[in-house]
């Protein structure tokens, strides 16, 4: 890829090349989604661990 002043270049070309029926029928679609998986006790770690904390 070629270093332009126009950080938009790419945008601008995945625009002008979109296709307008596909993503009309995208939004329309209902689609379920995957629900997200239950942690295991294991996986159940906390973000910050209680025996360093200092704002005690």
């Amino acid at each position: 890829m070629s270093t332009t002043t126009n950080d938009t270049s790419d945008v601008k070309e995945a625009a002008d090349h979109a296709d307008v029926t596909q993503i009309k029928k995208n939004l329309e679609d209902q689609k379920q989604t995957d629900a997200p998986e239950s942690l295991t006790e294991e996986q159940k770690a906390p973000f910050i661990d209680e025996e360093v904390r200092t704002d005690k």
